[in-house]
């Protein structure tokens, strides 16, 4: 068992290969929160964001909707993370940053801090995607250097890979992008 199959809740329902992701954005995280100097208790928030985002991730869809009430205008692979936050709240965890990153990372949301576009920025920038790997190792390397223009880079890439593929934008992501443009 890995030191993050170890921290995972009880609850968390996660496939082999998704433990994996989990455990590359949490050490992203935990390096940024190294270089970047952060308090420990806002270091212990980012490495706490990046192990529970995805702890519902292959939880099953009726599990998903009693989680975030029973209904919800996002498909269900879009509810993992406000379920892990419900399943968060319920467990007693009441830091509204955490909870918050956590709710919406794969939407992204305008009232996010610091904490909250970290952990969007390490989830596309992780090293175990196959994709752009070289352009995505850079930005990753950025964070500590230019945090805001970094985020402000990835943001546009996700976007614009949902239009690409012909996708909507959610508008969560769209009032995002409004904000930090």
């Amino acid at each position: 068992m890995t030191s993050i199959e170890q921290e995972l809740p009880p609850w968390s329902r996660v496939a082999p290969k998704r433990i994996a992701h989990i455990g590359r954005v949490t050490a992203l995280l935990d390096d940024w929160a190294d270089a970047l100097a952060l308090p420990s208790d806002e270091a212990r928030a980012w490495h706490d964001a990046g192990l529970y985002h995805d702890a519902l991730r292959d939880a099953p869809p009726d599990e998903l909707l009693a989680l975030v009430g029973g209904s919800s205008s996002h498909p269900i692979e879009m509810l993992h993370g406000p379920a892990a936050a419900a399943r968060m709240v319920a467990d007693g965890e009441s830091r509204q940053e955490v909870l918050d990153a956590v709710r919406f990372h794969t939407v992204g949301s305008s009232e996010w801090g610091r904490l909250g576009r970290a952990l969007y920025m390490a989830d596309y920038l992780e090293p175990g995607r196959k994709f752009s790997r070289r352009d995505r190792a850079y930005l990753a390397s950025q964070v500590p250097h230019d945090f805001d223009a970094t985020f402000r880079q990835v943001l546009r890439a996700r976007l614009e890979w949902a239009l690409r593929e012909g996708m909507g934008l959610y508008p969560e992501a769209v009032t995002l992008w409004n904000a930090v443009r």
